[in-house]
C-alpha cells in the first residue's frame, strides 16, 4: 500500500498524475512547438510580402514620375510631376501602409516630400541615400531584438534618373537625379497575424487543459477507484486475510486483474490450508522426535544404570565393588578424572578410588565443608564449579600442585538422611556438565551409594557370623577355618604352628558372686589384654565360654611357651575389675599348650592336645602354662563328661564342630 502524500502537493507515484503528465506535457509541447514553427514561416511570409509590395510601390512611383509630359524649358521639374504629388498625397489605398516618401536630389536636398515641410531642406542621411549604385534599388527592414517585430516594415531606397528624365533633366547629372526614400509599415497586417497566433495558442492551452481534465476524470472513474478498492482488498489479504476476495471490476485489464488475484487468493487459501495440516504434522513429528529422542537418553541412561548395577552387584566385597564403580562410571558417563569418597572412621572423606589410578589421589582426606567435596557433603546437595580456575573454594592436594582447568561435580552419596561419601567427576573443559547429566549423576551417585551400603552390609553380616558380639574377635567357627587355613599353610611350608587353649579361672565363681554383667566385662577386658599382647598374623578367638583360643603361626615350642607366659603375666598383674571377688583376689588364667608337627599333625588331634595341656595346669593349680605332654589326655582325674564339670566348677566346653 501506497504511503500517504502530504496534503496540497500532487502525488506523482498515482496513476491519473502519471497519465496528465504523459498525455499534456507531450501535447503542450507539440502545441507550442507547432504555432512557433507556423508563427515563424508566417513572419517570413508577411516580411517577403512587405518586401515585394514596399519594390514595387517604389518602382511604381519612380515610374509615375517618369510618365509625367515634359515641360516648357525653364519650367521647374516639381510643376511636372505636381499631378504625381497630389496623387501620392492623397488618401490613394495603394499607398495607404507608406508611412515616408520622399526624393533626395543630389546636392543632398529634399526635392520633394510626402510632407511638404522637409522640402527644400537638407536631409541628414543623404550620403547613405546617394551612395547606391546606378539602376540598384533595396530594401532593408529595421532591426529590432525582439523576432516579433523584425519584418513589421521596410525602407526602399530606389535611383532615380536615365532616359525617362532626360527631357527634364538635362546635364551630365542627368543620369542620376537623385534617390526615392520609402518608409512602409504593415502594423495591420502584423497585428491580425499575432492576433490569430494568440488566439491560436489560447486555444491550444484550453484544449490541452481540457484534454488533462478529461484524463484526470477518466483515470479518476474508470481506473483510480477501482484501483484503490482493489488495492483495498489486497491490504488485507496482505494482513493476513485470505478469505476476502475482489469485487467484479468488469471485463477489461482491471477485471481480469481481480478475476486473477482471486484465483491466486484461493490458490493461497489452499496452500495456507496445506501449510497449517504441515506445520502441525511438522510439530506433531518435531514433538515426536524430541520425546524419542529424549526417551533414547532416558533409556541410554538406564542402560548405563543397568550396566553399573549388574557390574557391582556382582560382588559384595567393598574394596571389589570400589574397584568396580571406578573402572566403569569413568568411561560410560565421558569423564576424564573420578574418585570414590568414603566416610572413614574419624569422620572425614577419604579418597579410596580414584581414575586414573595411582596418581596420588588414594588416600587424601577432607573434612566435611573442605573444598568442594566437603561442601557437597556438609549442604548433602550437589556442588557444581563450572571454571576450576576461577573458584577459591577448590583445592588440590597431591604432587601436582597447578591450578586444574576444566569443571568439576561433587555428588554425595546419601542413604536417608546418613552420609556415605561423595563421587567426583571432573572434566577439562569449562561449563561441560548440562542440567540434565547434573540429575543423571544424582543418580550415578544413588545407585553406587546402594552399592556401598550392601557391601557394608555384607561385611557387618560376615563379621557378626564370624565374630563373637560380647567380646568382638572371632568365634568358634572362624577359629576352625583359620586353624585350617594355618594347618594347610604349615605343611606347605613346614612351619611349626602352636595352639593355645586359655580358660578364666573360677568363672563361675565370678558369675555367682559379682553378676553376669561382671563376667561379661571381665571377658571383654581380657580380650583387649591379650590382643594388644599379641601379633597381627595371630589368631584370637572366643572357644565357648570363658575358654579361648590363639594361633600362633610360624612359632617354636620354646616361643610359643613365652607368649603364653606373657599372657598369663598381663592377665595377672592387669589389676581387672571384680578381681577381688575371685579367690586369690585377682583375675586369672590357666593355658595349655601345644605346637604341630611336634604334639600333633591333623586339627581335631592339636585342640584335643591342647585341651590336655589346659586341664592339666588347672589341676596343677591354675595361673599357669602348660605344655602338652603325652599321656596327658589319659590321666584318670580328667573329667570330660558334663557332671564331672560341674562338680569340679568347671564351665563345660562347647563341642567342636
Amino acid at each position: 500500500m501506497l504511503p500517504a502524500h502530504p496534503v496540497g502537493r500532487p502525488d506523482l507515484r498515482t496513476i491519473g498524475t502519471r497519465l496528465l503528465i504523459a498525455v499534456s506535457v507531450p501535447a503542450l509541447l507539440l502545441a507550442l512547438l507547432g504555432t512557433a514553427t507556423t508563427w515563424r514561416r508566417t513572419d517570413r511570409a508577411v516580411r517577403e510580402k512587405t518586401r515585394t509590395d514596399a519594390l514595387g510601390l517604389a518602382e511604381f512611383v519612380a515610374t509615375s514620375f517618369g510618365a509625367v509630359e515634359e515641360t516648357p524649358p525653364g519650367t521647374l521639374p516639381r510643376v511636372a510631376h505636381r499631378a504625381v504629388t497630389n496623387a501620392v498625397r492623397s488618401n490613394w489605398s495603394a499607398l495607404k501602409l507608406v508611412t515616408e516618401l520622399r526624393i533626395v536630389g543630389r546636392d543632398g536636398q529634399v526635392k520633394w516630400s510626402r510632407r511638404i515641410e522637409e522640402e527644400d531642406k537638407p536631409w541628414p542621411q543623404a550620403s547613405q541615400l546617394l551612395s547606391i549604385g546606378e539602376g540598384q534599388a533595396t530594401f532593408e527592414a529595421p532591426s529590432s531584438p525582439f523576432p516579433w517585430n523584425r519584418g513589421a516594415g521596410g525602407e526602399v531606397i530606389y535611383p532615380l534618373g536615365g532616359v525617362a528624365c532626360g527631357g527634364c533633366h538635362t546635364g551630365p547629372s542627368t543620369l542620376r537625379t537623385g534617390v526615392l526614400q520609402l518608409t512602409i509599415d504593415e502594423p495591420a497586417l502584423r497585428t491580425e497575424v499575432a492576433q490569430v497566433f494568440i488566439n491560436a495558442t489560447w486555444f491550444l492551452t484550453l484544449f490541452v487543459l481540457l484534454l488533462g481534465g478529461t484524463v484526470v476524470l477518466a483515470v479518476r472513474v474508470f481506473v483510480s477507484k477501482r484501483i484503490a478498492r482493489l488495492v483495498a482488498i489486497m491490504k488485507r489479504a496482505e494482513d493476513g486475510d485470505l478469505v476476502v476476495r475482489a469485487p467484479d471490476l468488469g471485463r477489461d485489464e482491471l477485471g481480469g486483474l481481480a478475476l486473477a488475484f482471486n484465483r491466486m487468493l484461493a490458490r493461497l487459501t489452499d496452500l495456507k490450508a496445506v501449510e497449517i495440516d504441515t506445520q502441525r504434522d511438522l510439530e506433531r513429528a518435531r514433538t515426536d522426535l524430541e520425546l524419542k529422542a529424549a526417551l533414547e537418553d532416558r533409556v541410554a541412561e538406564l542402560q548405563i544404570l543397568y550396566d553399573l548395577a549388574r557390574t557391582i552387584a556382582s560382588s559384595l566385597d567393598l574394596n571389589e565393588v570400589l574397584q568396580r564403580v571406578a573402572t566403569v562410571v569413568p568411561v560410560k558417563l565421558q569423564v576424564s578424572k573420578f574418585s570414590i569418597m568414603l566416610l572413614n572412621g574419624e569422620g572425614k572423606l577419604e579418597v579410596l578410588k580414584a581414575h586414573p589410578p595411582n596418581v596420588g589421589s588414594e588416600g587424601l582426606a577432607f573434612a566435611l565443608g573442605e573444598g568442594v567435596c566437603g561442601a557437597a557433603a556438609e549442604l548433602r546437595r550437589s556442588w557444581y564449579v563450572a571454571d576450576l580456575e576461577q573458584d577459591t573454594l577448590f583445592k588440590i592436594r597431591g604432587p601436582s600442585g597447578n591450578k586444574e582447568r576444566g569443571c568439576l561435580l561433587s555428588v554425595p552419596m546419601l542413604r536417608g538422611e546418613e552420609l556415605l561419601g561423595v563421587l567426583n567427576f571432573e572434566r577439562p573443559r569449562k561449563s561441560d556438565f548440562g542440567p540434565d547429566e547434573m540429575e543423571f549423576f544424582t543418580a550415578v551417585a544413588d545407585q553406587v551409594g546402594l552399592a556401598v551400603q550392601n557391601a557394608r552390609l555384607h561385611q557387618q553380616t560376615v563379621a557378626l557370623s564370624i565374630t563373637d558380639p560380647l567380646t568382638g574377635v572371632p568365634n568358634r567357627r572362624h577359629l576352625f577355618q583359620q586353624l585350617e587355613a594355618e594347618i594347610a599353610r604349615a605343611a606347605r611350608f613346614s612351619t611349626p604352628l602352636t595352639m593355645l587353649m586359655i580358660d578364666i579361672d573360677h568363672f563361675k565363681h565370678l558369675n555367682d558372686t559379682a553378676g553376669h554383667s561382671a563376667g561379661d566385662d571381665v571377658l571383654r577386658r581380657v580380650c583387649q589384654l591379650m590382643r594388644h599382647n599379641l601379633r597381627k598374623v595371630d589368631t584370637l578367638a572366643r572357644y565357648g565360654g570363658e575358654e579361648f583360643v590363639v594361633l600362633l603361626p610360624q612359632i617354636t615350642r620354646a616361643e610359643a611357651l613365652e607368649v603364653a607366659e606373657k599372657l598369663r603375666k598381663s592377665i595377672a598383674e592387669g589389676n581387672l575389675e571384680h578381681g577381688k571377688s575371685q579367690p586369690g583376689g585377682k583375675v586369672t588364667i590357666s593355658i595349655g599348650l601345644a605346637t604341630l608337627p611336634t604334639d600333633a599333625t591333623e586339627q581335631t588331634k592339636l585342640v584335643d592336645c591342647a585341651d590336655s595341656a589346659l586341664y592339666a595346669s588347672k589341676r596343677g593349680g591354675r595361673d599357669k602354662v602348660t605344655a602338652y605332654q603325652p599321656g596327658m589326655e589319659a590321666e584318670p582325674t580328667r573329667q570330660r563328661g558334663p557332671r564331672a564339670r560341674e562338680r569340679t566348677g568347671e564351665q563345660p566346653a562347647l563341642k567342636r564342630p
